[in-house]
């Protein structure tokens, strides 16, 4: 099972993620995570990443693609992997499909996490984290018991800046402009998977196994 995994910030693909790992045993590809082991093992395309890196700069998809060839090409990728947070726009799909193609692969399928924008922004901008022990909680859904304090330590519980409103805001507005337009691409190929992202855990991921027919 070769899966690219789409969803919006907050959507909860990373749990499912998570539950497909330990079913199938397939590995999660995160190309932040590529980078930064490649970076660490100081690889001709860590080494490459790092300059662009260093600088500020993105690091090309080129770079980026030859980190996922490598990777996909390693013996626990025979059965499948789960592709995370790459391809993150149309020109990137394109250039991993050829990729695959000259390797004799294909994708089997994209499998899109859907969730109404406002439960994204209650879902993210709701989270609250503890200064004491870094519990973390969310005003809509998983309150503390006393405002503003930690249940476990009596912490001081605090917004992150990355869960404010307007960074919220434009991480979804970069979300819809670059990465949303992957679901048409995906759904013109044949290969796009639709679940509902919004209620009990692990009645998305029953819903997620009989979308992609393994359930």
């Amino acid at each position: 099972m070769k899966l690219v995994l789409l969803g919006a910030p907050g959507a909860g693909k990373g749990t499912q993620a998570k539950k497909l790992i330990e079913k199938f045993g397939i590995p999660q590809i995160s190309t932040g995570d590529l980078l930064r082991a490649a970076v660490a093992a100081g690889t001709e395309l860590g080494k490459e990443a790092k300059t662009y890196m260093d600088k500020g700069e993105l690091v090309p998809d080129s770079v980026v693609l030859g980190m996922v060839q490598e990777r996909i090409k390693q013996d626990d990728c025979k059965e499948g992997y789960i592709l995370d947070g790459f391809p993150r726009n149309t020109v990137q799909a394109e250039a991993l499909d050829k990729m695959l193609a000259e390797l004799g692969m294909s994708l089997d399928a994209a499998l899109s996490v859907e969730v109404p924008t406002e439960d994204l922004m209650k879902r993210l901008t709701g989270r609250r984290t503890c200064a004491g022990c870094n519990q973390m909680y969310n005003i809509h859904f998983q309150a503390p018991a006393e405002e503003g304090k930690c249940d476990k330590c009596s912490g001081e519980l605090f917004q992150r800046d990355d869960d404010k409103e307007e960074t919220i805001t434009k991480r979804l507005e970069v979300y819809q402009e670059q990465t949303a337009p992957l679901i048409d691409y995906y759904r013109e190929k044949g290969i796009l998977k639709s679940v509902t992202g919004t209620g009990d855990i692990d009645e998305i991921f029953q819903n997620v196994l009989q979308t992609l027919g393994v359930g």
